[in-house]
């Protein structure tokens, strides 16, 4: 396993938390297969692996569409520097993946799993989600707060 659902932060909107908790379970069997197609590089290994990487980025597509359409309905004040976010993050994994069909080099997807992707999610929500959330909930910025 490499990500905990429980080491995930919370964010005061329970839809938001349900779609970090898919996104664990989507990207632990990701890796998964990243680790067996390291072992044994055959034709399951890679369909299984490649399956699972695109139903992640549709994954991620539609839990990105979410926030934004949910932001954008709710006026939310950062909504380009959290959607730029996404965007980055979307155009991340979109390439690395389009770099392993052309390569086949897994340590690199390997790599980006252990040193980056759970790093860059923990990081992201408990930043932009956290803040977002909380507007949505309240309608302020916790930046108003005293």
């Amino acid at each position: 396993m490499l990500i905990n659902k429980n080491d995930l932060p919370l964010v005061a909107m329970d839809f938001m938390n349900d779609t970090h908790f898919e996104d664990t379970e989507i990207i632990n069997e990701l890796y998964k297969y990243i680790l067996e197609y390291e072992k044994e590089q055959n034709e399951l290994s890679l369909k299984n692996l490649e399956n699972k990487y695109k139903e992640w980025i549709t994954h991620t597509e539609n839990h990105f569409e979410t926030e934004e359409i949910q932001m954008r309905e709710k006026g939310f004040f950062a909504y380009e520097f959290h959607k730029n976010e996404h965007n980055i993050n979307l155009s991340e994994i979109k390439e690395l993946f389009n770099n392993f069909e052309n390569t086949r080099n897994i340590l690199e997807l390997k790599n980006y799993f252990e040193n980056n992707l759970v790093n860059w999610l923990i990081n992201h929500i408990q930043t932009m989600d956290t803040v977002t959330a909380m507007f949505f909930k309240t309608g302020m910025s916790p930046c108003s707060m005293h």
